[in-house]
C-alpha cells in the first residue's frame, strides 16, 4: 500500500503543472515542479521500496503532508485548497497503517485487509475530490466568459458618439500650435515633450463625445418612431436616456476644455499671483501627461504609476503653473530615467515611478519616486545649478532643476530634498509652507 501515498504526492504535482502550465505565475514554478517530481519517484524507489512496510508508510504519508502544507501555504495556488484537503485522509491512513503495524502487530496483521481497503478508499476519495473540483472549475470558466460577454453587450449597447466633436478638435490644433511659441523659451522647454500626452488626455473625452453623440442621434430616430406611433412612455424614455448622454457630453467636454486652459495657463509667463490651489489634480494631471509624452516618443515604453494622494488634502496658495512647472520636469526627469534602465535590463525591470502627497508640520509635502537609474554621488550637489544636465547633448537643456530650485525656494519659501542612490532609485521631495 506504499505507492498509494507516494502516487498522491506524484499527482498533486502533476497536477499543479497542469492547472498552471498556461498561467502567468507558471515560469515562476516550472523549474521547482518538474524538479519536485523527479524527487518523488526517487524517493518512493529510495525509501518506499527498501524500509519495512510500516516504516515506508509512515515515510510516505510524512512526505504528502509536507507537500500539502507547502502548497496550501503559497497564495499562488490558494485555488487548489479543495483538493489538497482531500489528501488529509489518506495521510491519516498513513500514519494509522504505520503506527499499528509498529505498535499493536498482531491486530495489525489479524485485520491487515481492512487496513489495507482502508488505504484505497482514501485514495479514491481523492480521485472523487478532484472530479468535483474540475466540474467546479469549469462552471467558473463558463461563470467567467457569460460576465465577458454581458460586459461586451453593455459596452456595445452604450455605444458612445460625441456632440462637440469639431470644437474638439480645432482645441487639439490650438494646442499645437501653442507648443510652437512654448519652445522657443528655454524655461517651458519640457512643455514641447507635452503635446503628444496632452493630444493623448484629450482624445479620451474627444471619443466618449463622438460615442455619445452618435447614440444619442440612435435615440432621437427612436423616439421618432415612438411619438409617431403615438407610445409617449416610451418617448419620454427614451428622451432621459437622450438626456443622461448629453450630460455625459458635457462633462467630457468640460474635461477637455480644464485639460485647455490648464495649459494656456501653464505657457504664459511666470507670475507673482498665488491662487487657491489643489496640488492632488495638479499632481495627477501633469504626470499623466508627461508619461504620454513619452510614450508617444517611445512606442515600446510602459511604466507603472503609482498616486499616493492624501484624502482631504488642503488647498495652498501657490502661482499654479509655476508649481506645475517643477511637477512637470520632477515627472520628466523620473520617467527618462526609468526608461533608460529599462532599456539596459529589457524586460525583466518593472520601470515604476511614484507620487506622493501629505501633510505634515505645516508643510505639504510631495515626494516624486522612481526605480530608475539613480543619480551618482559624485553629482549631487551639481543638478540645481543652471545649465547641468547628464542627458546627452539636444536631450536637456540643463534648466529643469536649477528653475524649479527658483520657484520653489525663491519664489515660494520651500524646500526641495534629494534621496537617490545609484543604480537603484531617486526620491525628489518639495516642501511647500501651507501658510
Amino acid at each position: 500500500m506504499t505507492v498509494f501515498y507516494f502516487l498522491a504526492s506524484f499527482l498533486l504535482i502533476r497536477r499543479l503543472v497542469k492547472r498552471y502550465k498556461l498561467s502567468i505565475i507558471y515560469p515562476k514554478w516550472r523549474v521547482m515542479l518538474n524538479t519536485a517530481t523527479w524527487v518523488i519517484i526517487v524517493l518512493y524507489f529510495s525509501v518506499g521500496v527498501p524500509l519495512e512496510d510500516w516504516a515506508a508508510d509512515m515515510a510516505g504519508a510524512a512526505i504528502l503532508l509536507g507537500l500539502i502544507f507547502y502548497v496550501d501555504n503559497e497564495a499562488d495556488f490558494a485555488l487548489q485548497k479543495p483538493y489538497l484537503q482531500a489528501n488529509y485522509p489518506l495521510v491519516a491512513v498513513g500514519f494509522i497503517n504505520g503506527f499499528a503495524h509498529l505498535v499493536i502487530n498482531k491486530f495489525y496483521e489479524a485485520h491487515d485487509s481492512w487496513f489495507e481497503l482502508a488505504t484505497v478508499a482514501a485514495f479514491v476519495w481523492i480521485f472523487g475530490k478532484w472530479a468535483n473540483s474540475n466540474k467546479q472549475e469549469e462552471a467558473l470558466r463558463i461563470a467567467a466568459e457569460r460576465k465577458a460577454e454581458l460586459e461586451a453587450l453593455v459596452s456595445a449597447r452604450t455605444a458612445e458618439l460625441v456632440k462637440q466633436k469639431e470644437n474638439l478638435q480645432e482645441i487639439v490644433e490650438e494646442l499645437k500650435a501653442t507648443q510652437d511659441q512654448l519652445i522657443q523659451s528655454e524655461k517651458m522647454a519640457s512643455l514641447g515633450e507635452l503635446t503628444a500626452g496632452i493630444a493623448h488626455e484629450i482624445q479620451n473625452p474627444l471619443n466618449f463625445v463622438n460615442n455619445f453623440s452618435e447614440v444619442s442621434m440612435e435615440l432621437i430616430e427612436e423616439m421618432t418612431e415612438e411619438l409617431e406611433k403615438g407610445d409617449k412612455d416610451e418617448a419620454i424614455a427614451i428622451a432621459s436616456d437622450i438626456k443622461q448622454n448629453l450630460e455625459k457630453i458635457r462633462h467630457h467636454g468640460q474635461r477637455a476644455d480644464g485639460i485647455v486652459k490648464g495649459m494656456l495657463q501653464h505657457s504664459r509667463a511666470s507670475s507673482t499671483t498665488k491662487e487657491s490651489t489643489d496640488i492632488n489634480k495638479l499632481a495627477d494631471e501633469y504626470m499623466r501627461l508627461s508619461y504620454h509624452g513619452l510614450r508617444a516618443k517611445d512606442k515600446s515604453f510602459n511604466a507603472h504609476l503609482e498616486m499616493h494622494l492624501a484624502e482631504s488634502l488642503p488647498v495652498i496658495e501657490v502661482v499654479p503653473q509655476d508649481i506645475g512647472r517643477v511637477l512637470l520636469n520632477m515627472f520628466n526627469n523620473a520617467f527618462y530615467a526609468v526608461q533608460q534602465k529599462s532599456k539596459t535590463l529589457g524586460a525583466e525591470f518593472k520601470p515604476t515611478v511614484s507620487v506622493t502627497t501629505k501633510t505634515q508640520g505645516g508643510l505639504m509635502i510631495i515626494t516624486v519616486r522612481d526605480n530608475g537609474t539613480g543619480i551618482p554621488d559624485a553629482i549631487k550637489e551639481k543638478i540645481m545649478q543652471p545649465f547641468f544636465t547628464t542627458k546627452p547633448t539636444g536631450e536637456g537643456t540643463g534648466l529643469g532643476l536649477s528653475l524649479s530650485y527658483d520657484i520653489v525656494v525663491k519664489a515660494h519659501g520651500g524646500k526641495i530634498d534629494i534621496d537617490s542612490k545609484e543604480g537603484e532609485y531617486t526620491e525628489f521631495t518639495i516642501k511647500l509652507p501651507l501658510k
